[in-house]
């Protein structure tokens, strides 16, 4: 990422919209998870950096897509930040592609089932 785009500061506003959480939860989140610690402006604002943001979407992924409790995320988010990799994409998470693939199955599944209760409910 260029020097330009890390330091872009973003409101809490904004961030809000771009993880699709409420102030409140993102405020939450700041006391859980140490390694989310936004700047504040001479207003008390909060003012988020990229990397910041990164963060927040990794927390959400790992707290609503993949099931993980606040203590796990919190060790997961260490490790991850630890091992000096760029975080995962939260566009493209490893464990809810597997379940969405079960899931079509499961969908595809119950769907033949119902047409053939439809179809000896039509004879």
């Amino acid at each position: 990422m260029s020097d330009a785009g890390e330091k872009r500061l973003f409101k809490i506003g904004e961030v809000c919209k771009m993880a699709d959480v409420q102030p409140y939860v993102l405020r939450y989140w700041e006391t859980e998870f140490p390694v989310l610690a936004p700047n504040k402006s001479g207003g008390g604002q909060r003012l988020y950096t990229q990397h910041e943001i990164d963060i927040v979407l990794r927390i959400k992924q790992l707290l609503y897509s993949e099931g993980f409790t606040i203590a796990g995320a919190k060790k997961k988010l260490e490790g991850e930040l630890s091992g000096g990799e760029p975080l995962p994409a939260a566009s493209a998470p490893a464990r809810p592609a597997k379940k969405s693939a079960a899931v079509n199955r499961t969908l595809t599944r119950v769907r033949d089932e119902l047409r053939a209760i439809l179809a000896m409910l039509d004879e």
